[in-house]
């Protein structure tokens, strides 16, 4: 009977399957380096992109907050300007309303009346003089209450008193200006008589 000797055998197909192990293992290992290297770029690519991407848009806002910035200066220097626009027209108004009350309390004082002091806080007009007798004072008052610009006068006080040895009345009246309510703009007036036409 022939004997075969199979161990050289088993033993080369045994070193052929361990080199073809290690084979497939550097296969898989460099193959797998490469994937990972390239996942590496493509997320440092996606990384760098974000970073452009964030940096242009923080440019883009701090260029708008320095705009923001800019309006709120403009907005308030638009608000100082209509301050003082409005000071201005206060300013206009008051002065023709003081030349408006001269010529009224010239127009209402009645002779043996005299006054001494006349000063305004606000709509209210403080009165102070002498008078010959509570009769002019109350025909003052009288005729003050008659103006259309003054209205709802009142006694503060009236004392009798003697000046340069005479006998007058010290007095003090507060009057207070009539505002009168604006008429109603000649847009609306005429959009409200189109109203009334077209009912």
């Amino acid at each position: 009977m022939i004997r075969i000797n199979l161990l050289p055998h088993r033993e080369e197909k045994r070193k052929e399957r361990r080199r073809q192990f290690y084979v497939s293992a550097g296969l898989m290992f460099a193959l797998g380096s490469a994937v990972w290297l390239l996942m590496h770029m493509v997320n440092a690519g996606n990384i760098e992109r974000q970073a452009g991407r964030n940096k242009y848009f923080q440019d883009n806002i701090a260029a708008l907050d320095r705009e923001i910035e800019a309006i709120k200066d403009l907005r308030g220097q638009i608000d100082r300007l209509l301050a003082r626009k409005q000071v201005i027209e206060t300013l206009q108004s008051n002065r023709a309303e003081t030349v408006h009350l001269l010529n009224e309390l010239a127009a209402r004082i009645p002779s043996g009346v005299f006054l001494s002091s006349v000063s305004q806080s606000g709509n209210k007009i403080a009165l102070k003089g002498y008078a010959q007798s509570n009769a002019r004072i109350s025909n003052m008052m009288s005729s003050l209450n008659e103006s259309p610009f003054l209205a709802r006068s009142e006694v503060v006080k009236s004392v009798a008193e003697l000046l340069n040895n005479r006998r007058v009345y010290s007095f003090e009246i507060n009057v207070y200006i009539e505002i009168e309510t604006p008429a109603a703009p000649a847009n609306e007036a005429a959009t409200h008589a189109a109203t009334t036409l077209k009912g």
